[in-house]
């Protein structure tokens, strides 16, 4: 296992040093190609842009996928590591990396195991700024499978465990626009206009009482206003406004129920601000549900390597598109694996973010293991050797 710790290190470091943004990912693509076909792997390239679908098979059976993302994200990075980006302005700051290498460590970990069916590995850009997934899915990825299985990074918890829950596990991500549109004038002579700061302000006030007052206090929600853009100069009252946020839900009737409060609160609050508001709802993010079937394989994985499974706690409310590839009843299960470093170190999509690298072993071994393991499920695997 030294070796292929050292392997995946090496794979990892690279990709670190060079990071890509969504739909960018070019020159992280070239090195999983040369990787793949240097291990004699059959690999499909420019699958929804920049994505790869590599196959491992081994006789006729069910069809089992493996999903690790690309992306690295638009962050400085300051933590001072010899294999810290070179590329201004851009880093791997939430560990898509580290998915990359344990997922090439899997697939050697599997060319050595018996099993009966195929394996697909899916390389997927762009979850963190554009739907990857979907796009992939889009593409036709999935046709065939019988269950897909992913993971991710997370120093919140210790390297020698496995998180594997069964329930919502990431939020519905639903991101949104909002356009003001008032009245611009004189700064000295208010009553000459209709003032879209004022009544952005307003707004952003009276969404966080949706929250509060409309979703049920025992489920999560929030609603960010991340951006408010507004005005040119101080003595000038502005006549336009857009904000624009997020909003995380992590139950189905949570999330019509807060959406449709959102709408009306729009509606409302323009109303007595005496503007116009135009909400626009982005390409939403479903939520990602493990059920039953795929926790259950999840934790016998888990089990067969010897790594501790425990609990991520209540759902997070951060996006993950592999929501894409659960939807329509597919099968599979997404976990979390432990990567805490012992001195401490920043919080992901942050600048300091790093991870401790021994959970590359235990992500490329569950990985091969969760994969043989559920073929087997699906009632044609063979014994593995």
């Amino acid at each position: 296992m030294e070796e292929l710790l050292s392997y995946m290190r090496r794979i990892r470091r690279s990709l670190h040093r060079h990071p890509e943004l969504a739909f960018e990912e070019w020159q992280t693509a070239a090195l999983i190609c040369r990787e793949l076909d240097s291990l004699g792997i059959p690999a499909r390239c420019g699958v929804a842009g920049t994505g790869i679908v590599a196959v491992l098979k081994k006789g006729d059976g069910p069809v089992v996928a493996l999903r690790a993302d690309m992306d690295a994200l638009p962050i400085q990075e300051c933590t001072g590591l010899v294999f810290a980006s070179e590329v201004s302005g851009k880093m791997h700051a939430c560990g898509h990396d580290g998915h990359v290498a344990a997922l090439l460590g899997a697939a050697r970990l599997l060319q050595k195991r018996n099993f009966c069916g195929e394996v697909r590995l899916f390389f997927q850009p762009a979850e963190e700024n554009g739907n990857g997934a979907d796009k992939m899915v889009q593409a036709g990825v999935m046709q065939g499978v019988n269950a897909v299985f992913g993971g991710h990074l997370d120093t919140h918890f210790p390297p020698d465990c496995i998180t594997v829950d069964e329930g919502p596990i990431c939020s519905f991500a639903d991101p949104f626009d909002i356009h003001l549109t008032g009245r611009g004038g004189h700064a000295a002579r208010p009553q000459e206009a209709r003032d879209c700061v004022v009544a952005g302000a307003t707004l952003i006030q009276a969404l966080q009482t949706v929250v509060s007052r409309e979703s049920d206090p025992n489920t999560a929600a929030v609603i960010t206003v991340g951006e408010f853009h507004a005005g040119t100069v101080r003595n000038a009252i502005a006549g336009e406004a857009v904000l624009r946020g997020t909003i995380r839900t992590t139950w189905p009737e949570v999330r019509e129920r807060v959406l449709a409060a959102v709408k009306r609160v729009v509606k409302g609050s323009a109303e007595l601000s005496g503007v116009d508001a135009h909400l626009e709802w982005g390409e939403p993010m479903p939520a990602v549900i493990n059920q039953e079937w795929g926790v259950r394989l999840g934790r016998l994985a888990a089990k067969e390597i010897g790594v501790d499974v425990c609990s991520q706690g209540p759902p997070s409310l951060g996006g993950e598109d592999f929501a894409f590839y659960l939807q329509d009843g597919m099968r599979g299960c997404f976990v979390r694996f432990g990567a805490a470093l012992e001195a401490g170190g920043g919080v992901a999509h942050s600048g300091n973010f790093d991870f401790n690298e021994a959970a590359l072993e235990t992500g490329a071994r569950w990985l091969a293991e969760v994969a043989v393991q559920s073929l087997r499920e699906c009632g044609r695997g063979k014994n593995d050797s």
